[in-house]
């Protein structure tokens, strides 16, 4: 039993069955009629990766329901392929920056940039809760999950591994590793703005005044520019092979080449991506601090980050034996699961964001791969540790890794989504 299980065990903790009905009522909660939202105030739009995992939530107990949160996610797709990281449904004064802001969007307004594109991953393992049901919904989605991965090969990658070109893009915002690539990045004429988040969470729990800066700034490059990708490539001043974006499109391409084969489509195209994708992710390996790591394309320097989206990388299907040992000495520091930064790192904040809380959903990600590459005992200690900080803590966004303390948004859509489709034992029982 590991320490974070030891601890649920001590004191009263909800049922399974109790906790279960909670997960299922913060999706319904959070449902705004054909999307979810991560969680009421924060973020009242539809994320993108968010959305992926709401729909697998949803499969646990509602098929259609699933179908249809990818659906509507993909209705926002543009002509070129990409889907965007926000949509905006609705209008939303709480929320910044704004469609107002992104000036982006062709069907819906969206952000102009993209997200980790863990849909094609969620709708296999969707489909094959019933393939003969699912088969007529997932023909049509498909075609446009075939053009997303494209629009990735055509624009975000390169040397083989798969960049960013604004931090929200990857989904890890205020991760150190962006530190070396937001540095030399001139907000001198940001202008006035007003943040929303810090209005609904602790700032000591949020990026700083700094981080945003630069990502308003970046947001503004790509909307004087008309998110033009060319133009992007060429002069954007944030360009960073992420080992978030690689593993998972790595990941994605491997499950959409399933899904394909299924339905009997030719996937050579597919072949080729993966193969591009497994010789690049090596461009990402750091040996001086034993994982993969970020690289600021511009520069060409290592970002000396070893963090979550490092231990993806058999979630990707790539082996990592330094990896591996890095991994069970990080788990030795902390409480719940694997943090989002090195706890004996220089940067390690235990309560902002992405540099230190745990999130339930990278956890997911890092323990189906070991299971996968058969690292059973690592496997099994990080999904115990994600069951009980979500039986000990709820349902938040992200959490201490240190003490479970829990912070950003209450109620959190993929929290709850992770709780139905992995950490639960009721989903364990059906593994």
């Amino acid at each position: 039993m590991t320490q974070a299980m030891t601890l649920a065990a001590n004191h009263d903790a909800a049922t399974t069955a109790e906790l279960d009905a909670r997960a299922k009522a913060i999706l319904r909660g959070n449902d705004r009629g054909g999307y979810t939202v991560p969680t009421e105030g924060l973020y009242p739009y539809q994320w993108n990766w968010d959305s992926a995992f709401a729909a697998w939530g949803f499969a646990a107990f509602d098929l259609d329901r699933a179908w249809v949160e990818l659906e509507t996610l993909f209705s926002g797709q543009w002509a070129n392929g990409m889907v965007p990281h926000i949509l905006f449904h609705r209008e939303d004064a709480g929320y910044f920056p704004g469609p107002d802001v992104w000036g982006a969007g062709e069907t819906i307004p969206s952000s102009g940039i993209s997200q980790p594109p863990v849909a094609a991953t969620m709708a296999r393992a969707i489909f094959e809760r019933d393939p003969q049901a699912g088969a007529p919904r997932m023909a049509p989605l498909y075609d446009k999950l075939l053009a997303w991965h494209r629009w990735f090969y055509q624009h975000r990658c390169e040397s083989g591994a798969c960049c960013i070109t604004h931090p929200w893009e990857s989904g890890r915002d205020n991760a150190p590793d962006w530190d070396g690539a937001l540095k030399g990045i001139d907000t001198s004429n940001v202008g006035p703005y007003t943040r929303r988040d810090t209005s609904h969470v602790n700032p000591d729990m949020r990026p700083t005044k700094r981080d945003y800066d630069c990502y308003i700034t970046l947001v503004q490059f790509g909307r004087a520019c008309d998110w033009d990708e060319a133009e992007i490539l060429a002069n954007s001043p944030f360009r960073v092979a992420d080992p978030t974006m690689t593993f998972i499109l790595l990941r994605a391409h491997r499950d959409l080449k399933w899904l394909g084969t299924t339905l009997g489509h030719d996937t050579t195209e597919i072949d080729g991506w993966i193969a591009e994708l497994e010789a690049g992710v090596e461009s990402l390996w750091n040996d001086d601090v034993g994982v993969y790591d970020a690289r600021d394309l511009r520069s060409g320097e290592l970002a000396g980050s070893p963090s979550n989206a490092s231990f993806l990388c058999w979630y990707a299907g790539v082996s990592s034996p330094k990896t591996e040992a890095r991994l069970a000495r990080i788990l030795s520091k902390v409480t719940y699961g694997v943090p989002s930064y090195d706890p004996e790192g220089p940067l390690f904040d235990h309560m902002r964001y992405w540099r230190g809380p745990v999130w339930g959903m990278m956890n997911t990600m890092i323990g189906m791969g070991l299971a996968d590459a058969g690292l059973t005992d690592l496997a099994t200690q990080v999904r115990d540790d994600t069951a009980a900080l979500i039986a000990d803590h709820g349902f938040a966004e992200y959490f201490s890794p240190l003490d479970g303390t829990p912070a950003g948004g209450g109620t959190f859509t993929w929290t709850a989504a992770v709780w139905l489709g992995w950490a639960s034992p009721s989903a364990q029982k059906g593994a």
